[in-house]
């Protein structure tokens, strides 16, 4: 069993919620791609996740939602290298940058509205535009 992913001072990920599989790699490499199994197939269960506030577990099903299998867990892949633990600490560096990823809070949007010298200005391009277009029309052709 591996151990647990520290993500910050209060957040963990627990080491019963990780399993870990080793299978083989696709893509090239020669005979040594149907011998040895590199690639790292880490599964976390997302309820094993000490520390974590509902919004960001909220934002983290959201930003990982391709990636949940049918149990629900998270499943991250590596076969970066040719070494499975190199691979192993790959997918574990990319369940931590995804935890942080999701608890860091979205700013929120402070809606906005154009001033009256910019909405006046597309008004001028837009009718510039149509005197342009109007002259291009066939003489006697106008409505």
């Amino acid at each position: 069993m591996s151990e647990a992913i520290t993500v910050t001072d209060t957040v963990r990920v627990l080491a019963a919620a990780l399993s870990v599989r080793a299978v083989r790699a696709s893509g090239p490499g020669g005979q040594n791609v149907n011998k040895v199994a590199t690639k790292i197939d880490l599964r976390v269960d997302l309820d094993g996740i000490e520390g974590l506030p509902d919004a960001a577990r909220a934002r983290l099903t959201a930003l990982a939602r391709h990636r949940l299998d049918a149990e629900g867990r998270l499943v991250v892949t590596s076969q970066a290298t040719r070494n499975q633990a190199r691979n192993l600490e790959d997918a574990r560096d990319k369940v931590r940058a995804l935890i942080a990823a999701a608890l860091v809070r979205p700013r929120s949007r402070t809606p906005t509205r154009p001033t009256g010298a910019a909405r006046e200005q597309r008004l001028g391009a837009k009718r510039a535009r149509s005197t342009v277009k109007r002259l291009r029309a066939r003489p006697g052709a106008e409505d």
